[in-house]
């Protein structure tokens, strides 16, 4: 059996602007939870609200693509 997804069509995409460098591990972490770990990444994500705290927290590393 496989889970199924919600089907609301939403989704966030975010693109890396910023380095992971000098920074403090967890925002390093949150990078990697992201799914982005080097420059010029983009990854398309659902729209939850852990995602958006997530993108608030390296909100100065990330763009978010519209």
């Amino acid at each position: 059996m496989s889970a199924k997804k919600k089907a609301d069509g939403k989704t966030v995409t975010v693109q890396q602007i910023g380095s992971p460098l000098r920074r403090m591990p967890d925002q390093r972490e949150t990078l990697i939870g992201l799914g982005l770990n080097k420059m010029r990444r983009t990854k398309t994500l659902e729209d939850t609200p852990a995602v958006r705290g997530m993108i608030s927290k390296v909100a100065h590393l990330v763009r978010v693509v519209e």
